[in-house]
């Protein structure tokens, strides 16, 4: 059996956490630049919030409902996540963290020592709360696409109370003709549409689906979804993340930009991000893309793209920002005000196995970059960059509303007064 461990509303639990007098009203998190709404509770969304709307539409709504708006805190999401992690992590002999929020267990041959995976499933919830005090669902089921489909049972069905096994047809057969076919982890909205054009609206019809006819019509991913619906376990670890195909870092800007150094500084930044998300999954880049805009609701809206092809794969944070900065010239447009800049691997290859060539002018220097990346991982995010980067970027991200770092910021310990 499989769990799937997930919090629920991780970011606007998590602002909750070191603010009892939150909990219980409606909270809303903002993206980069505090631009949009990219996470609301089940308040925020009952007083008529709508994510991935732009908050300035919102601000009127939020103002009159009362609802706490908060900047992306990620130093604080990333240490609590980390501890929630820690605590799930107990509960089974394997853990796999799938991302900031959630985390699948398996209980492979825990029977005599978990007879009762409900009342296990509540344990963890329980100790969850005590020592993090975030909230969290469980579903429990033979495949992990079934424990993803207990877990949406276990936040949308009442009955339930945060944990939900399936582990019987009948019941299989119930939730599953409750939910839509995008409900269905590895269902995107394109092949959701598809199916309704075959007259499948239903996880359950999705799950009568001919394996044969899911993988002809679609593709093996689709049949293993089927499959794994039916109770058949095909997906491991493995397949739940595998590698990238693209790496991207893109952000818009806290002040708009206006001159070349600024924007070359900012693009060195996100091509240094890229390439530590590049060598920590062991890849190289073979084709770069490298672009900045002004607003989308500016007056004109423009934007520049350059495509850049390495003579040979890298991953050299060194070797990517001198390309990066070739392309300045063909980004800046004098009296644009750019709003939002990025560096995106478009065509990257395994770099476990990399081939070195004698005509390499510039080759990679992984020694260089193995110490590079173990002084940020030691002393943080920024620790040691490359001068292009620029020393004191005023172009950097705005949080106006930006809450304490309570547990990564000496500055922002809580205080407790007896």
């Amino acid at each position: 059996m499989f769990a799937l461990v997930d919090a629920n509303s991780f970011y606007c639990s998590a602002e909750q956490v070191f603010r009892p007098d939150w909990r219980g009203k409606p909270v809303v998190v903002l993206s980069n630049n505090d631009g949009c709404i990219v996470a609301t509770n089940r308040q925020a969304r009952e007083a008529g919030v709508q994510k991935f709307k732009a908050y300035f539409e919102m601000r009127g709504l939020c103002e009159a409902k009362g609802v706490i708006a908060c900047s992306s805190n990620y130093e604080l999401y990333g240490d609590l996540s980390a501890k929630m992690m820690e605590v799930i992590g107990r509960f089974a002999p394997e853990q796999h963290i799938y991302s900031i929020d959630e985390s699948f267990l398996a209980f492979k041959r825990c029977e005599k020592s978990i007879p009762d995976l409900a009342f296990h499933g509540q344990k963890l919830r329980r100790a969850v709360w005590r020592e993090c005090r975030l909230p969290v669902c469980i579903g429990i089921s033979s495949t992990l696409t079934l424990a993803k489909v207990a877990n949406h049972a276990a936040k949308k069905i009442q009955g339930y109370q945060g944990v939900c096994i399936i582990d019987s047809p009948q019941q299989r057969h119930q939730i599953l003709s409750q939910l839509k076919t995008s409900d269905v982890w590895g269902i995107g909205s394109r092949i959701s549409k598809r199916l309704e054009y075959m007259g499948i609206n239903t996880a359950l019809q999705l799950a009568q689906l001919k394996p044969g006819l899911a993988r002809k019509s679609f593709n093996v991913e689709v049949e293993r979804t089927v499959r794994e619906l039916n109770g058949e376990p095909c997906k491991g670890w493995d397949e739940v993340r595998a590698d990238k195909k693209q790496i991207f870092s893109t952000r818009s800007v806290g002040e708009r930009i206006t001159c070349p150094d600024n924007l070359r500084q900012a693009l060195c930044k996100h091509a240094a991000i890229a390439a530590e998300k590049l060598r920590r999954q062991q890849s190289l880049v073979k084709v770069m893309m490298v672009f900045a805009s002004n607003s989308p609701y500016d007056e004109r809206p423009q934007g520049f793209k350059q495509v850049y092809r390495f003579a040979y794969p890298t991953d050299d944070t060194t070797v990517i920002t001198k390309a990066v900065t070739a392309q300045l010239n063909s980004l800046f447009t004098e009296g644009v005000r750019y709003y939002k800049i990025g560096v995106g691997f478009i065509d990257l290859v395994s770099g476990k196995h990399a081939q070195g060539d004698l005509f390499d002018e510039s080759p990679s220097n992984p020694a260089l970059m193995g110490v590079f990346d173990s002084l940020n991982k030691k002393y943080g995010n920024g620790s040691v960059f490359l001068a292009a980067q620029g020393i004191n970027p005023k172009w950097s991200m705005k949080r106006e509303l930006l809450s304490p770092q309570y547990t990564t910021k000496w500055r922002d310990l809580p205080k407790i007064r007896c």
